[in-house]
């Protein structure tokens, strides 16, 4: 076994450190080759014995069972041919064990996210207290607190996880404000010291693409508005073409301002079905499979819901589940023993 390949293979089965740590199992790493090789059409070495299903529509349940069916010996061996066979089939196999190494993190989070003590909020109370029932009152702060911080760890797993999975299809990668070729320009048009995060830098074309699911009018506070504005300009001054891609093209104001930005600075923009052909042309015919398959999907399907007006929901926090029920829909959240 090279040492490319097993190096390989620790990137695609680790994630993190310490109790964040996440490890897939063999039998996580034998699905996810599984589901690769439908994909892409290829035939493996062995029989690889896994669900036959879309990788969005297998329950987690199966992942649980420790099941792999194969040796170790077996599933390396799979592993290893399958990645020989094209120089991108290692991109789309780290990309899929990405995504699946942080929906398992975030089924973590959803399972042992505790419920606040009620002191840490009371304070809170002074603010409607005599508006409800004090028992009502109590349970809604509660329930909102919990719900407050699932959103936050949702919104900064999601971050971390879309922009690199993007990044690489494209034949990039982010790069922090540390690293970032791009610099803050003063007044004067002139870089400092200071670098410009960059959501997907393509060094050998010297270009920077700023990708963004909306531009609302409410996207942004005012200081960070003033930024998303200069970064096309920061890009020209460093030699670097800025590409704009809006995967929602939803007409605001601040998206017309925003284009005009990346035109005068010598920029790109794609909206819409534009930027995704975009993004698939640039990833090519295999990660651009990749896109098809595993991004553009859930995007457009809970983009195309109907959110001006909401559902009712109801929610039971139970010793083993918290339940959210709607239109006779429920979605259970195992819980583990706080």
């Amino acid at each position: 076994m090279s040492i490319s390949i097993r190096k390989l293979f620790a990137e695609c089965r680790v994630h993190g450190n310490g109790d964040a740590q996440v490890m897939l199992t063999n039998l996580d790493i034998k699905i996810l080759l599984h589901i690769l090789c439908r994909d892409l059409e290829i035939q493996t070495p062995v029989d690889l014995c896994a669900p036959d299903l879309d990788y969005y529509k297998i329950p987690m349940e199966v992942y649980e069972s420790r099941d792999c069916c194969l040796s170790d010996a077996e599933l390396m061996h799979a592993f290893q041919y399958v990645m020989s066979l094209n120089d991108d089939y290692p991109i789309y196999m780290k990309n899929l064990c990405a995504l699946h190494r942080r929906r398992i993190k975030y089924s973590r989070i959803l399972s042992t996210q505790m419920k606040a003590d009620f002191e840490q909020i009371s304070p809170r109370s002074l603010l409607e207290y005599g508006l409800a029932p004090s028992k009502l009152l109590c349970n809604w702060m509660l329930w909102r607190k919990w719900i407050y911080d699932i959103d936050n760890r949702s919104a900064q797993e999601a971050g971390y996880l879309f922009e690199p999975i993007v990044a690489g299809c494209m034949g990039g990668a982010p790069v922090g404000a540390k690293c970032s070729p791009v610099k803050r320009v003063d007044k004067d048009g002139n870089q400092t010291k200071d670098g410009r995060q960059i959501d997907c830098y393509i060094p050998v074309e010297e270009k920077a693409y700023e990708l963004k699911l909306r531009v609302t009018i409410a996207a942004s506070g005012q200081g960070r508005w003033g930024e998303e504005l200069s970064f096309p300009f920061e890009c020209k001054v460093a030699g670097i073409t800025p590409y704009l891609l809006v995967l929602d093209p939803t007409p605001s104001h601040r998206l017309t301002d925003l284009i005009k930005a990346y035109e005068d600075a010598g920029g790109f923009y794609y909206l819409g079905e534009d930027a995704w052909a975009k993004m698939e042309s640039e990833a090519g015919q295999i990660m651009g499979k990749f896109v098809e398959k595993y991004i553009r999907p859930p995007l457009q399907d809970m983009s195309s819901i109907e959110s001006d007006t909401l559902d009712p929901i109801s929610m039971t926090w139970n010793p083993e589940t918290i339940e959210i029920t709607s239109s006779g829909e429920v979605y259970s959240i195992k819980r583990k023993p706080q």
